[in-house]
């Protein structure tokens, strides 16, 4: 079994009816057409696959009038993934869009900072705006997991597997965090929601929605300091992840991502 690991991101839906001030504080030019794209993330060494969040379902693509282009689980079967096969998912953070459709993995474990699983059932969630990117229903499935044996918290960085390491940052969500993957080419960082866009990293612009703003820039340091360059940083919402790196398959929503891009960056 090797250390180092191939990095698939599978696009399962995008928005577009969205402006820059959905996607940025203070920005020049907020009524300019800014749209979204949703990923979640595949990790396999040849012999062993985890997955980097899990996305949302059908259900909740009606709930919030977000439609999804493919249930994510059924993504992973393009690739000869069985969803019941993986037995570790990384949750950076429990988001609607990152955390639901929990139960399509009967047989994983969950790996989650502590941090979020407090934010996430705390005071914080009597506020309607602190609560609006949860869903209820996915943050007690979790709770469920708990109860089950299925959920390893983490406190800050840690091991999940040899190659495989997680950070927490913070900022966007108050236990979010991100994943550092050793690959033949380098480490490479899933930034999630640390930073949406590159914009947010690299002009410190932070997405709008936040639970603080410095903890928010900090995380934007971490990033370089794991990732290193644009190219070995992937934020977790930005299309130009689809136009820089090498498409795969025949279902064309799958990118490669550990070899870095094909197209180089402005």
């Amino acid at each position: 079994m090797s250390d180092f690991w191939k990095v698939y991101a599978i696009k399962y839906a995008d928005r577009n009816a969205r402006t820059r001030a959905d996607s940025f504080i203070q920005d020049d030019h907020p009524a300019a057409q800014h749209g979204m794209d949703y990923f979640v993330w595949l990790l396999t060494n040849g012999t062993r696959r985890i997955l980097v969040d899990t996305g949302y379902d059908a259900t909740e693509a009606i709930r919030r009038d977000r439609p999804i282009l493919r249930d994510p689980s059924k993504a992973l079967e393009v690739l000869d993934v069985d969803a019941a096969t993986i037995d570790t998912v990384i949750i950076s953070h429990l988001h609607y869009d990152h955390a639901g459709g929990l139960g399509r993995y009967p047989n994983a474990v969950f790996h989650l900072q502590a941090a979020e699983m407090a934010f996430a059932t705390g005071p914080c969630m009597c506020g309607e705006t602190a609560r609006a990117p949860f869903t209820a229903e996915h943050v007690c499935d979790m709770v469920k997991h708990v109860y089950s044996g299925r959920v390893i918290f983490h406190n800050g960085s840690a091991q999940v597997v040899p190659g495989v390491r997680v950070h927490c940052v913070g900022g966007h969500s108050r236990g979010l965090q991100v994943v550092e993957v050793d690959t033949e080419d380098g480490p490479l960082c899933l930034a999630s929601d640390a930073a949406h866009y590159y914009e947010n990293f690299l002009l410190r612009k932070p997405f709008p929605i936040v639970d603080s703003i410095d903890t928010t820039l900090a995380g934007y340091d971490t990033l370089f300091r794991l990732g290193g360059t644009q190219a070995r940083i992937i934020p977790g919402h930005d299309p130009l992840v689809t136009q820089h790196y090498t498409n795969v398959g025949q279902s064309g929503f799958f990118w490669l991502l550990d070899k870095g891009p094909h197209k180089p960056f402005d």
